[in-house]
């Protein structure tokens, strides 16, 4: 089933490429002259980033690049570019020829404008988008459009823009709060499903216009849900019996955001319910409660506005341009040659396994994919993973140097193309907190920023970034080469990331254990 946005909606903002796309193809279906405009690049404040669209048509424009500094000469240069044929690429603001078009941010945006675009590729990128799959669109330096199968390097001198599919936002529930939040959602523009228990509530719904309004007849009758990575599930029940079989069902999906309204002390009694039902640690986890980035919210309004927010802070497509699908990438397979007694991995630190630590890793918003190497499997350090929910990669050869897990691991990985960007970490760093990989993460939304390395002390070390133009150097690595040896020979695009000689600390041999025993007990 395909939810679709109000028209309403669309019409008052057009800032997805979705709805953009959507138009332009229906403008180009009349056979009339009309443009695609694409932001190439922004210097400063600007209000839209790179790769935001405006569609150009015989009879007016839709979508946004500025605000409302410059659309309209947009569109008259795009008339002229659909008169003449000719691709056009402009810069507004500072450093730009129209000096009669300042931009009061005081910075730079350049756009190229595509006359006539061809209309199959048009199709087929919005088609992708309507099925909820993302869409990746290359530009040549001579303005030619294609649809890319993922976001290549950009070693040919095009430019790549990911676009994600529209959010879309389930919500479970009755009163007050679901509709209100259904409301706000569709207002935005967002895929909408609601799911209510009351037929008055059902009446209310659709009497003040809202689509994909389904009935929740009982527990033993749920539909399978079709939740995506772009899904958030939002549930606003105070009713035991719906809470435990909707949350188990949105856990078993790849939904983004799951979240709970509820006091701490609620949230709690939920969590021990979902545990008593089988859910493990890791899938309790992923509920937020309460829900909101504003607590103690009473208001219908006020908590939907709160609710909307904190899903749009944990989109993985928000600012396509900038957040990144990301691969969480444990290498645990190396041989433990220097340790005195054993594999320090499976050694005992704090009741638990060296590797149990690092495994514990995760980021705040949920990632695309986490895998770890090891040796071999099945193995204990692979029953160890598995049971924290890491996919598992074996890796045969991994006497012959830390490489050859790399090599393993970005094989494995570079085929979702999906998937923007890998961070590294190491089974044997046992000491890295989670806010360190988030840190990590938003410094790689900057997009002059491709491969970030911590540092501590002057000294590089993992956990380490990598988007994927490095994807392809990681794979040709051999020996003991470790990804340090891919990021020094990047001239540019480099940032490194400081944390604490605690943090950084890693277990090489038994005295190393010790004395991070010692400070856990201290």
């Amino acid at each position: 089933m395909v939810y679709i946005a109000s028209m309403a909606a669309m019409a008052m903002t057009g800032e997805h490429a979705e709805d953009v796309l959507e138009r332009l193809l229906g403008w180009l279906k009349t056979g009339q002259d009309c443009a695609l405009a694409i932001v190439t690049h922004t210097e400063g404040g600007a209000v839209r980033a790179p790769g935001a669209l405006l569609a150009i048509g015989p009879d007016g424009r839709f979508g946004y690049i500025s605000g409302g500094c410059i659309d309209t000469d947009v569109e008259l240069q795009a008339r002229q570019a659909c008169a003449d044929g000719q691709v056009r690429r402009l810069r507004y603001g500072a450093g730009s020829p129209f000096v009669d078009l300042p931009l009061p941010c005081g910075g730079a945006i350049e756009l190229v404008i595509l006359p006539n675009p061809v209309s199959a590729l048009i199709e087929q990128a919005h088609g992708r988008l309507r099925w909820r799959e993302s869409v990746y669109l290359s530009l040549s330096a001579a303005g030619e459009l294609k649809l890319a199968a993922e976001p290549l390097a950009l070693r040919s001198g095009d430019q790549v823009f990911c676009y994600a599919p529209k959010l879309r936002l389930r919500i479970a529930g009755r009163g007050s709060d679901a509709l209100a939040l259904a409301k706000m959602s569709e207002a935005a523009g967002f895929e909408t499903r609601i799911q209510l228990v009351d037929e008055d509530d059902i009446s209310t719904a659709k009497t003040a216009g809202l689509t994909g309004v389904e009935k929740l007849n009982a527990v033993s009758d749920l539909k399978q849900a079709e939740d995506d990575r772009w899904t958030a599930f939002v549930l606003l029940f105070h009713d035991q019996d719906w809470e435990v079989p909707l949350l188990q069902q949105a856990l078993a999906g790849p939904a983004f955001y799951i979240g709970a309204v509820g006091s701490l002390r609620t949230h709690d009694k939920r969590c021990r319910a979902l545990s008593a039902a089988g859910c493990s640690e890791q899938d309790i986890a992923r509920v937020r409660g309460p829900i909101g980035l504003v607590p103690s919210l009473r208001d219908a309004s006020y908590i939907a506005i709160s609710t909307l927010a904190e899903i749009i802070e944990a989109y993985p497509g928000t600012a396509s341009a900038k957040r990144q699908s990301t691969a969480l990438v444990l290498l645990a397979a190396g041989t433990s040659s220097r340790y005195e007694d054993g594999d320090k991995l499976l050694a005992k630190l704090n009741g638990k396994p060296v590797l149990a630590h690092a495994g514990a890793l995760d980021l705040m918003t949920r990632t695309r994919s986490r895998v770890a190497v090891v040796p071999s499997a099945p193995s204990p350090r692979s029953d160890v993973l598995t049971a924290q929910g890491w996919g598992i990669i074996s890796n045969p050869n991994a006497k012959d140097g830390q490489s050859t897990s790399l090599v393993s691991a970005v094989d494995a990985i570079q085929s979702d193309p999906d998937i923007d960007q890998i961070i590294l970490v190491l089974g044997d760093m046992p000491n890295v907190p989670a806010e360190h990989l988030d840190a990590m993460s938003k410094l790689a939304e900057h997009q002059e920023v491709s491969a970030i390395m911590s540092e501590c002390d002057g000294v590089l070390s993992p956990p380490a970034l990598f988007k994927r133009q490095h994807f392809d150097a990681l794979s040709k690595l051999s020996g003991d080469q470790g990804a340090k040896s891919v990021f020094l020979s990047s001239e540019i695009g480099r940032a490194t990331l400081q944390f604490s000689p605690q943090q950084a600390q890693d277990i090489d041999h038994v005295a190393d254990l010790a004395r991070m025993s010692e400070v856990i007990d201290a």
